[in-house]
């Protein structure tokens, strides 16, 4: 336990069966729990600040909304160098050192929150910090891949990014109900408005601790950082990890280019953020500025002379093969849809289900509280919960029957689900009394979350078998780094559109994206004559 291997070869099915299973379960059965408390670091903003509003901290809604498109951002970004992490420093070296980085945002959220007086610039240094936890996701799934055969890639893949993802919906349920008690002591805030947690509505008037939401995931993190260090492996093979500096050189190398994500990162904030928010002001569409800190990052970690350099330039090899950018735009479909709309689900209901919508002289408004509207934070936790937890399922499937087919089938489900989530949102929006509407618009989007769940386990598989061993876990990051931007994209998109007033445009705009991808994977994966025939 935690020593280097050599000569580690899952595809020799009696070195699996002997000695390989055994170090990959454990190597998974830490990933996991570490990759989920990166995701619940990243992501907590969405329901923190749906209980900053409750408190009547003293921001606005649109400066509240910046923490959760920073956080997307800057985890997206860093997922970029984040996949080139385990070849240049090791498995164990990363996991390890990404893990116990999670405890800065989370000890600093904790700090912040305890003071309703603190300035919104501290906040969104946090909400920056957190995006560590979003760029743990490309090196965990790198790191994984190397350690299981191909025959049960689907499996390996889709149990650590479903139950690493689970960290979402752990977080939409952990974090209201930490907030009820003085589990870390100090001093409570008295909440203004209804709250909600899993078993029931909270009253006005009720004592919250929200600092709570940041130090709880110390009583994982800690001992996590331990497990990783103790428990896990660096493999040393050619293929994998065959220079790994020492643990101090490896911590060094880490940091250095995680410092090039977020200086990508913040010019990319810089110039799209409003300047009362601490941006330029400019405001530069997102569609211009994404590939612009894209391919910053990329050209700047490429600048990093020496072996670093040298070692990316080898795996900077997947930029040659036509299947990076076909499966690339696939899994944005799939995980970039997951992640989006984990983001966006406490938001979409509170803003559309929890006001009525009525004219006031021949004017809409959206401001009236709906007494009848469901709790955001009581349902929230649902769509995320069914999309981690049937991933790998997605995977298994797509294992028997083949990657693109699974892919392909819940390709259409996630454009029906969504024209018709779309259709509900339009009528539930101009509704004075808009919770009628709301049993059906929450099982379509169910059922599109578990659609990407499903598409997330068969796009692992198709990656897996589509790529040799040392391109798989390179493509395997870098796919999630480019699908992540969802994080960041989704919610800006339901806010220009909710501002717009017209929230089903959002949908119709993502189901002609998924009708796009259907015919990526047909004409590679499907077709007579296709590139690799369903894999």
């Amino acid at each position: 336990m935690g020593q280097d291997l050599r000569n580690y070869t899952p595809e020799d099915e009696s070195y699996w069966a002997s000695t390989g299973k055994a170090i990959a379960t454990r190597n998974l059965w830490i990933s996991i729990p570490s990759l989920l408390c990166g995701f619940a670091v990243w992501l907590y903003w969405g329901i923190i600040t749906v209980q900053m509003i409750n408190l009547g901290f003293s921001f606005e809604k649109s400066e509240l909304f910046t923490l959760a498109a920073i956080a997307g951002l800057t985890g997206a970004t860093l997922r970029i160098p984040s996949t080139f992490f385990i070849r240049i420093a090791g498995g164990r070296n990363t996991i390890f050192f990404t893990t116990a980085l999670l405890m800065i945002p989370a000890v600093g959220a904790g700090i912040a929150l305890q003071n309703p007086d603190t300035p919104l610039w501290q906040f969104q240094v946090l909400a920056f910090l957190s995006g560590i936890g979003g760029g743990n996701f490309s090196s965990s799934m790198s790191n994984i891949s190397f350690f299981y055969p191909k025959k049960v890639q689907g499996y390996a893949l889709g149990m650590n990014a479903g139950l690493g993802n689970f960290g979402v919906t752990t977080m939409q349920i952990v974090i209201p109900l930490v907030m009820t008690f003085g589990l870390f002591g100090g001093e409570p805030m008295i909440l203004e408005n209804t709250s909600g947690t899993l078993i029931g509505k909270i009253p006005a008037g009720t004592e919250t601790y929200i600092h709570n939401a940041g130090y709880v995931w110390l009583l994982a993190l800690i001992p996590l950082a331990f497990a990783g260090w103790f428990g896990m492996n660096n493999i040393r093979d050619e293929h994998v990890s065959p220079d790994i500096p020492s643990p101090v050189g490896a911590f060094s190398t880490i940091t250095f280019m995680l410092l090039i994500g977020f200086v990508a990162a913040a010019i990319g904030l810089w110039l799209m953020l409003p300047a009362k928010v601490g941006g330029s002001g400019f405001m530069i569409s997102k569609w211009i500025v994404l590939p612009i800190v894209i391919a910053l990052t990329v050209f700047m970690l490429k600048l990093i002379p020496g072996q670093v350099g040298q070692n990316l330039t080898r795996q900077y090899k997947i930029f040659g093969n036509k299947h990076t950018w076909a499966m690339t735009v696939i899994y944005t479909m799939t995980f970039g849809s997951f992640i989006g709309y984990a983001a966006t689900f406490a938001l979409a209901i509170k803003v559309v289900f929890g006001f009525q919508h009525v004219e006031v002289d021949g004017i809409m408004t959206h401001d009236l509280a709906n007494p009848n509207g469901p709790s955001a934070l009581m349902y929230a936790w649902m769509g995320p919960f069914i999309g981690a937890l049937i991933r790998p399922v997605g995977g298994m499937i797509a294992d028997k029957l083949g990657g693109a087919r699974v892919t392909q089938w819940i390709s259409i489900v996630m454009v029906a689900s969504a024209l018709g989530v779309a259709y509900f949102l339009k009528q539930a929006y101009v509704s004075a009394t808009p919770e009628q509407y709301f049993f059906p618009f929450m099982v379509l989007f169910l059922i599109l979350f578990a659609a990407t769940g499903i598409g997330n386990g068969s796009t692992f598989r198709t990656i897996a078998v589509a790529f040799n061993k040392e391109q798989a876990g390179p493509v395997l990051g870098w796919t999630a780094a480019v699908a992540a931007y969802g994080a960041f994209i989704i919610p800006k998109v339901f806010g220009e559109q909710i501002k717009a007033a017209t929230p089903e445009y959002a949908l119709y705009g993502f189901a002609v994206f998924y009708g796009v991808c259907i015919l990526i994977n047909w004409w590679f994966y499907l077709r007579p004559g296709a590139y690799i025939k369903n894999p």
